[in-house]
């Protein structure tokens, strides 16, 4: 036999033997294609591979077990790099805050401390609290942004009516929020505990009130501060579709109750990524102020000025967001049932995630919002 006519024997013995062993094995999966509408939500400024973008937001939309997204809108380099929304939503939606506002009511509070209507450090302006020898006279402002003042609190109750905040806004506290939240006892020293707190974000906002108005009248407090946002925040970051809500009494509900669409959500999110500056140029809150808000209490890692950061949590203790798979520098509006406004600096990234997830949704849910990030590298 020829050394060719033995190659060739050699090649039909084996080649039935590698067919079996290649039918063994797990090729990878092909990808599905992209729909049409995930493809067009994705823009010529995309900041990232298109398709690769295109594919995670899809994901966002139609993988199980993530809830339901009802809308994704990303800014890169501070362009719009894509957009969707789930059928029966656009961009004309305005679409409810949850505990988003809280992060609007820091920034309030920082434009009054910036006017010098307000001290940081000094005790807390609430008159309840200034009676002789009445210890919640300890609370700062500094505490109360924080999420630590002390004051006896249940943010989730089982039942609900058992929960302070469901008490608050919808029971015996709802014709006049702050008082109820004021009247609370302490059940920590001012200042030495961490505790979420719905609550605290509406007695800042009662807070606001007092400092732009010596009235008590609803519609005079209810004025003051919804003028003073408009004027300072919402007109000048453009975001027209912003319609906070107010109780009884004129107190904003700055820890719960706002609406917008999911542009002018984003739009929030690059005005605190460019750390207070609008579009226009204009320094609508101080550097330093974005900068606190950004720095994690000395009682919580995860926590700033009334906003999530992408830090390490204590042994046994649930992250908010994702530590390991972003850069430290992200931080996030968060609201109930799933509303997200993620900003990563470094990246030059925001990505706002609206809709319903359930408490086992949200965590696939943000490693799907985390792949997205992914996609931008760091600068």
């Amino acid at each position: 036999m020829t050394l060719n006519a033995a190659v060739l024997n050699r090649a039909n013995i084996l080649a039935p033997a590698l067919l079996l062993l290649a039918g063994c094995g797990s090729a990878p999966a092909a990808e599905k294609p992209l729909s049409e509408e995930a493809r067009a939500a994705v823009t010529k400024d995309a900041g990232a591979p298109r398709d690769q973008l295109a594919r995670q937001i899809d994901d966002l939309f139609t993988a199980e077990g993530l809830g339901e997204t009802r809308a994704v809108v990303v800014m890169a380099n501070g362009k719009l790099a894509a957009e969707r929304y789930a059928p029966g939503y656009d961009r004309d939606t305005r679409f409810i805050s949850w505990s988003m506002a809280k992060t609007v009511t820091g920034v309030l509070i920082g434009m009054l401390v910036s006017d010098g209507l307000l001290a940081l450090d000094a005790p807390t302006p609430v008159p309840l609290w200034q009676r002789p020898g009445d210890p919640r006279g300890e609370i700062t402002l500094r505490h109360l942004l924080q999420m630590r003042s002390g004051l006896r609190h249940t943010e989730a109750g089982d039942p609900p009516y058992e929960s302070s905040e469901v008490r608050m806004l919808f029971l015996d506290g709802r014709d006049n929020m702050a008082k109820w939240a004021e009247e609370q006892p302490l059940e920590a020293e001012p200042g030495k505990q961490f505790e979420y707190s719905s609550n605290t974000s509406v007695i800042l906002a009662d807070i606001a009130a007092r400092a732009l108005t010596a009235s008590d009248k609803p519609e005079a407090r209810r004025k003051a501060v919804a003028d003073y946002l408009q004027v300072r925040l919402f007109g000048p970051l453009g975001m027209t579709s912003m319609v906070p809500e107010f109780d009884a009494s004129g107190t904003l509900i700055g820890g719960s109750l706002m609406h917008a669409t999911a542009r002018d959500w984003a739009k929030l999110g690059e005005f605190l990524r460019l750390k207070g500056r609008a579009p226009g140029g204009e320094q609508l809150v101080p550097i330093r102020w974005v900068e606190a808000m950004v720095t994690p209490s000395p009682r919580s890692p995860q926590y700033g000025f009334q906003i999530w950061l992408n830090r390490p949590v204590p042994k046994n203790a649930e992250s908010p967001l994702f530590p390991d798979r972003a850069p430290k520098s992200l931080f996030s509006l968060i609201g109930h049932m799933g509303q997200y406004v993620l900003v990563s600096p470094s990246q030059r990234v925001t990505l706002v995630r609206l809709g319903h997830s359930d408490s086992e949704q949200r965590p696939p849910m943000l490693q799907q919002a985390a792949d997205v990030i992914e996609l931008y590298p760091q600068r």
